[in-house]
């Protein structure tokens, strides 16, 4: 009996990876329970030991000895108690010994209920201990099943649920299959597996970079910004204070090795573009739109919106399938980004008689003289402020219908302009 019951205990241990004190807890709260809710003795106050050199549970109930018992829950008469204890007396509160077998088949049930549900409970405490504060970080496991639920993949001594809409879009998982997942968060509260995991969250692939990329982890590089539609696209900002690396490069890896890793690891048809960071946000929109080019950009900060222009070559680029090029890049920097067709200001050149309309209008209003004297100074060579600040005055009297007051006004107005 010894033997069979510390085999048991060990291989719950072993199996659950909980301790043996925590497996004997359990198995003693179970006994104590099942004493309590028993139909045929349903006692009040129950102890229950364990004698492990033997390998047995040791069942007592406290009970006051009277002569007329009231209540069976926690009295016992004074000739009962002699069966067990002869030196019984009135009054005294003994600890009757139950054996578990007289507690009836519905104890023995509720026995084993009280200590799958006291194993799971300590599954569960041991296994959120162990997996705290990892929330946010990779793992590494294997599918175990796949229902309506989602997918369930098994570590070590854990399960964790990949619920439907945490699975990349378009991806086939089978079961058996290893798989790298984001631990999204513990479940401490709610039935069903501890873990929650992920694979569509942008900081899945920002662990990703973060593994392969050594730039990264070492903190050469820096991921300033991601935005990610899974299973499609994803953008990813990138930069660096060393002059001498490049970061872009150090994300692709030699020959592209390391972002073909990350996309394989993706499921292989997601794209990932790596964009340059830059403070300069004219800079930043032009990188985080390629591979369309940008015409003109214009920041409205009241709004927090970019306005960018492209040409017509241009427009389908920048738009991408569906709105996604300009989603991501919104979301990447943070800003709404409307994009329109640039239309060129095409500019001629003025004619002759075009010219000297501009000239003698700039005298009239610049000047506060009439238009005729205007076309007398335009008629005489002078089509800009410029050449009447050089004039002299006898220049200026040369003019046509100019006088002496007026050429001293002229001359005085131009270099006062």
């Amino acid at each position: 009996m010894s033997s069979e019951m510390m085999q048991d205990v060990e291989y719950l241990a072993k199996n659950r990876g909980l301790s043996k004190e925590d497996i004997i807890e359990a198995m003693k709260n179970s006994l104590r329970e099942s004493a309590k809710k028993s139909v045929v003795a349903g006692f009040q106050n129950v102890e229950v030991d364990f004698d492990e050199k033997r390998g047995n549970f040791t069942c007592y109930a406290k009970l006051v000895v009277v002569e007329k018992v009231m209540d069976a829950r926690v009295e016992i008469s004074l000739a009962m108690a002699r069966t067990q204890l002869p030196n019984a007396q009135l009054k005294d509160e003994i600890k009757w010994k139950i054996d578990p077998a007289t507690l009836g088949r519905i104890s023995a049930s509720n026995a084993q209920q009280y200590l799958d549900n006291a194993l799971r409970e300590l599954e569960k405490k041991h296994i959120l201990t162990h997996y705290q504060g990892l929330e946010g970080q990779l793992l590494s496991g294997v599918i175990s099943r796949i229902d309506r639920n989602g997918v369930y993949v098994s570590f070590d001594n854990a399960e964790g649920l990949m619920t439907h809409k945490d699975c990349i879009p378009g991806e086939r998982l089978e079961i058996n299959d290893p798989v790298t997942v984001l631990l999204k968060a513990l479940n401490k509260d709610k039935q069903g597996p501890c873990l929650q995991l992920t694979r569509t969250s942008p900081l899945f692939v920002q662990r990703l970079f973060e593994r392969e990329v050594s730039e990264i982890s070492d903190g050469t590089v820096v991921i300033k910004a991601i935005a990610r539609e899974p299973g499609y696209r994803t953008k990813i900002a990138v930069a660096t204070g060393e002059q001498k690396v490049d970061p872009i490069g150090a994300c692709v890896g030699k020959r592209g090795m390391r972002v073909r890793t990350i996309i394989s690891e993706l499921g292989g048809a997601e794209k990932v573009d790596i964009i340059k960071w830059d403070e300069d946000l004219k800079t930043y929109v032009a990188n985080a739109l390629k591979p369309a080019e940008l015409a003109e950009v214009q920041i409205d900060e009241k709004t927090h919106q970019l306005n960018v222009k492209v040409t017509d070559e241009m427009f389908s680029l920048s738009i991408g399938k569906k709105g996604q090029n300009s989603r991501l890049a919104a979301r990447l920097l943070g800003w709404n980004i409307n994009i329109d067709r640039y239309v060129p200001v095409v500019t001629r050149e003025l004619t002759m008689q075009e010219q000297i309309q501009q000239a003698v209008e700039l005298f009239v209003k610049g000047l506060g003289i009439d238009e005729t004297l205007a076309q007398s100074l335009v008629g005489s060579g002078y089509h800009s402020m410029d050449g009447l600040r050089e004039a002299t005055l006898d220049d200026l009297m040369a003019v046509e219908g100019m006088s002496p007051e007026l050429a001293a006004k002229i001359s005085a107005a131009a270099k006062a302009i």
